[in-house]
């Protein structure tokens, strides 16, 4: 189960070019047997999805979740002890039913601040500490501050990107898929 915010959700495209869809097709393609729910919601915060995660988990069942929240947290300023807790509350949702995380990190723009965005940058490394999940260190590699990949407002990926989102979480989770 992909759960995460409009990284995650096609935000701004068709929802068949975004990396999830992309995701879905692989696995397929593979013949894995495992199948893709997209839990992400457009504009989520951490707090948000800690408040739906029991819900998804119980109605997905997934083995893995892919944790992809964040990036609205950095944007609208939220303090990363509170980004933290929250995260740590779903992580812990997770692991309780015994499933895998795979978390995704994300950046923030540097017009957030130094400061700001290493306190930001830490709670993923944080968590990785802490909690038995794979950390992918950020997520948006390779896409991210190219413009000819971004959506105009310099944030989304568009459809260019997604397929370089794909490859940025396919080594990850594949070698999950095969432990």
């Amino acid at each position: 189960m992909v759960f995460g915010d409009s990284l995650s959700a096609s935000y701004g495209m068709k929802v068949e070019d975004g990396w999830v869809k992309l995701l879905e097709q692989r696995l397929a393609d593979n013949s894995t047997g495992y199948k893709v729910a997209n839990a992400s919601i457009s504009g989520d915060t951490s707090g948000n999805g800690l408040g739906r995660i029991k819900t998804d988990l119980e109605l997905h069942k997934p083995n893995i979740l892919i944790l992809e929240l964040g990036g609205n947290d950095g944007l609208r300023g939220h303090s990363p002890k509170l980004f933290k807790s929250n995260m740590e509350k779903i992580i812990q949702q997770a692991l309780s039913k015994n499933i895998k995380v795979l978390l995704l990190g994300i950046k923030l723009p540097p017009s957030y601040g130094r400061k700001y965005g290493k306190a930001f940058d830490a709670v993923f490394i944080e968590l990785a500490k802490n909690y038995p999940v794979t950390l992918i260190p950020y997520f948006m590699d390779k896409v991210g501050g190219y413009k000819e990949l971004m959506q105009l407002d310099g944030i989304h990926p568009n459809e260019k990107g997604q397929p370089q989102l794909l490859e940025n979480v396919w080594p990850y989770l594949n070698n999950m898929l095969t432990k």
